[in-house]
């Protein structure tokens, strides 16, 4: 036996087939019979598979017969082992010496095999007899001329201790006064030993004063030591503990040469036997032996006695004990503050033998489970040598996965994760909420050095960036974001049948995700469209969640899944409608209810409890909030944005544009003022906007909009502070002003469409994330606001055109001294440009004298 309570006769029948008998085994995953040239790490490892006989099974006291594959045979096997492919694990072995003998496989804690009578070589774990005293209990023995060798196995911890042995025939009702026991179990260090004891009292062993010893005591402690064993007379001869179970055979003779404490067996008669389970107290200065507290519990559970003649033939042990806790390695639990450091050390009680004699030690204990939680950073200190490299890793056997051809997630640490005691190397690993429930910890260069690492659920707000209450405080709601998903999750504060959230004003119209446990205790998370207040009207839909998980505990349910912000690109799908928009509020509501089924759902299924208002989450913000409407500084953006575009830059563009007929530069002045003054109101509504949402995310059409404008208005003071010089009177127009003037129309003009554009999609935004009750009102209002723009544009340019046509017309009259050049006259007007280049090529001016008669 190595591991899953392998027990059974193995026979050879002939060249190419053998037999199993009295074969028990606890089922494992993928378990084959496998052959090997020796019984070492590298060997076995290296071995195949010589049948193709399955053991995927819990056998109890089978018989079968297996045939060799034809590639098998018996010189190519000196070690047949039973063998679990996936974890590469070695259930039992038999060793097959030269001319296909079985000989007795080597167990670490095992002091001298034995030879039956019939012949073949036995295995410490196996005896002629069996007898159940417990669910939990079990004696075996085998009578060997004037000893009995006693098998004590019990489904224990490794802390408690296994109590078997003789009444005093003369007792009366108090059956276990002056009984003969052997007290058996494992030390601290994991090694086993068995005890002579006898039994004076009802109460743990205690030593006067006066050195007088009584309760269950060791034979040794009534003496006072015993130097030449005449009264410990019983010879431990092999343990282990394997799979939760503790296994511990010794030997004593029938009639001991001790006639005090000890009590002859007539192996003919029927004798009373008695039996106990329970803690041990570890030995101290005062009482330097391991000692049995007072088993406590039920009788026939936890102790308990019977009629035994060891003589008759009993085998009442039908199948392998099997414990409901099988772990047995120690168990670290990972401090944030504190480092776990990792050395090398040799494998004594390695949890997934066959192994390297040399494996990870974890703060000094060997291959112990790690526990961790998830959200909360996990340190190592490596020093294990420059040969391992710890890694994190999906894969049970470690040792780089991807050289045996297999795939792996690695999760943290590599090759350079390596260091020594006086250089070690520090890694930091964060699980998160996607991480496995169960990973390994191993080196990279050496397979199944290291063990599990258990991964548990911390407080969900150690695993999610985020959380608020929703309306009503029933429902928290958990959040993570990443660059293109979002993890989510949902906890109810009070006991309920499903939970529910929705993304909408209300469960009608709204994307819903419902988490419930079903009839089996499986939890299950789905999505829904909801487009009615019937059971009908509930529709799944074919989101892609992942990493779903759903527990109930006392009745509290809480679910957790990974979605896409965008679901897909198939707009005639109704899921790739919801859409998730990190800039924008999310609007969250909740229902609670008894019982959900996504099959047959009907009016008894719908909830008992519903949020009563929506409330929006800013998910882009650092911090847990919840905001019911607009806040009024986003209003205050909005405002300023329709100030500055609505108002004061057309304004701007206007007064440049059609008031430069009025005398002087108080059309110029009245740009300027405009301008600037539009473009502090732009940067102000964009700085409050910034510091209200905690950020610049540049994601929707409005942001995009809005910035494209504000760029444009930027770039229009520069353009004017490098404004060539106006042409003196006569002169003809540069090159660099035409273009500057180009420019400046061209990028004005351009600023206000885009952020005209830009004030449409803010209240497009409005609408979809705040709610649309007024929305269209507010839409309306801009389109007439605009629509009367355009009407006043087009009457002024209208009677802009008329005053040019006057000008043109009016220069063949011109009066002497009216040489001034008149700014009033577009430069990028085809009239002016063909008037003044006529003027230029022509060799005559006609001059209008009038008589000075005034």
């Amino acid at each position: 036996m190595v591991q899953h309570q392998v027990r059974g006769f193995l026979t050879i029948t002939d060249d190419c087939s053998f037999t199993v008998s009295q074969f028990d085994m606890l089922s494992g995953s993928d378990v084959y019979f496998w052959g090997s040239i020796a019984p070492d790490f590298d060997n076995l490892t290296n071995g195949f598979i010589i049948s193709d006989y399955k053991l995927n099974e819990t056998y109890t006291n089978a018989s079968f017969s297996v045939k060799l594959s034809r590639n098998a045979t018996w010189d190519r096997i000196q070690v047949l082992t039973i063998w679990d492919l996936l974890t590469e694990s070695d259930f039992g072995h038999v060793i097959l010496s030269n001319g296909s003998d079985l000989a007795p496989a080597p167990s670490g804690n095992y002091s001298g095999g034995e030879e039956g009578k019939s012949g073949p070589f036995r295995v410490p774990t196996m005896f002629d007899n069996c007898k159940v005293l417990s669910n939990d209990y079990r004696v075996r023995w085998s009578l060997d001329e004037d000893f009995i060798d006693i098998g004590l196995e019990a489904a224990i911890t490794i802390q408690n201790y296994m109590a078997f042995g003789w009444a005093n025939p003369n007792a009366n009702s108090e059956v276990m006064i002056g009984g003969d026991v052997a007290v058996a179990g494992f030390t601290e260090e994991g090694m086993p030993f068995v005890d002579d004891f006898y039994i004076t009292r009802y109460s743990e062993c205690t030593i006067d004063k006066d050195g007088s010893a009584h309760g269950v005591c060791p034979d040794t402690i009534y003496e006072g030591s015993d130097p030449v064993r005449l009264v410990n007379n019983t010879k431990l001869s092999y343990g282990h503990r394997r799979d939760g179970v503790s296994f511990i055979r010794y030997r004593r003779p029938l009639v001991s040469v001790d006639t005090k404490y000890d009590l002859p067996v007539n192996y003919t008669e029927n004798m009373t036997v008695i039996w106990a389970l329970g803690l041990m107290r570890p030995p101290d200065t005062i009482r330097p032996y391991y000692l049995p507290q007072n088993h406590g519990g039920r009788m026939s559970e936890t102790y308990g006695h019977l009629v035994l003649n060891v003589s008759d033939q009993v085998n009442e042990c039908l199948g392998p004990l099997d414990a409901a806790d099988k772990e047995d390695q120690d168990l670290i639990i990972a401090d944030a503050n504190k480092p776990l450091v990792v050395t090398t050390g040799p494998a004594v009680h390695y949890p997934n033998p066959p192994n390297p004699s040399k494996v990870l030690y974890i703060n000094k204990k060997e291959a112990p489970v790690l526990k961790v939680e998830r959200g909360v950073p996990v340190k190592f200190s490596v020093q294990a040598g420059h040969d391992v490299a710890l890694y994190i890793t999906s894969d049970l056997i470690g040792g780089n996965a991807t050289l045996r051809n297999k795939t792996e997630t690695i999760y943290a640490g590599g090759s350079e994760a390596e260091g020594v005691l006086a250089s070690p190397m520090e890694l930091i690993w964060e699980p998160d909420r996607n991480t496995p429930d169960q990973v390994y910890y191993h080196s990279l260069f050496q397979k199944k050095m290291g063990w599990r690492v258990q991964v548990v659920d911390g407080g969900l707000s150690d695993m999610y960036n985020n959380s608020v209450l929703l309306d009503d405080q029933q429902v928290t709601f958990f959040w993570t974001l990443s660059k293109d998903s979002i993890s989510i999750a949902a906890r109810g504060e009070k006991k309920s049948g499903y939970i529910a959230i929705g993304f909408g004003t209300e469960m009608v119209n709204s994307y819903a995700y419902v988490g419930w446990i079903d009839d089996i205790g499986k939890g299950h998370v789905n999505s829904f469209w909801i487009d009615g207040r019937d059971a009908s009207s509930v529709h799944p839909t074919n989101e892609n969640l992942t990493d779903i998980r759903c527990k109930s505990e006392n009745g509290i349910i809480t679910f957790e899944f990974t979605r896409p912000l965008k679901p897909c690109s198939h707009n005639d799908r109704v899921e790739c409608k919801n859409i998730i928009d990190p800039t924008t509020p999310l609007k969250v509501i909740w229902a609670l209810g008894t019982k959900w089924s996504d099959e047959h759902l009907n009016e008894k299924n719908m909830h008992f409890e519903t949020s009563h208002r929506p409330i929006q989450v800013l998910l882009m913000r650092g911090s847990a909030e919840a905001e019911q409407d607009l806040r009024p500084v986003l209003a205050v953006h909005g405002f300023m944005m329709f100030l500055a575009w609505g108002i004061l830059l057309p304004g701007g563009i206007m007064a440049a544009r059609y008031l430069k007929h009025v005398k002087g530069d108080s059309w110029y002045q009245t740009h300027v003022y405009l301008q600037y003054s539009g473009l502090a109101i732009l940067l102000l509504g964009l700085l409050f906007a910034v510091a209200e949402l905690r950020g610049l995310y540049v994601s929707s059409a409005h942001v995009k909009f809005g910035l494209a404008a504000i760029f444009l208005a930027c770039v229009q003071p520069v353009n004017a502070s490098m404004r060539p010089k106006k042409p003196a009177n006569g002169e003809e127009v540069s090159s660099k002003r035409r273009l500057w003037e180009y420019l400046h129309f061209i990028v004005g003009r351009s600023a206000i469409i885009v952020g005209i554009a830009a004030l449409f999609s803010g209240l497009k935004h409005l609408g979809d994330r705040y709610g649309d009750e007024n929305v269209h009102g507010y839409l309306w209002a801009l389109i007439l606001w605009f629509a009367i723009g355009t009407m006043i544009v087009t009457y002024l340019e209208y009677q802009e055109k008329r005053r040019r046509r006057g000008r043109i017309l009016g220069r063949s009259n011109w009066v002497l001294g009216n040489h001034e050049e008149e700014d009033s006259i577009d430069l990028l007007s085809p009239a002016r440009a063909s008037a003044q280049k006529d003027a230029q090529h022509s060799g005559r001016m006609e001059v209008q004298l009038e008589p000075m008669n005034r």
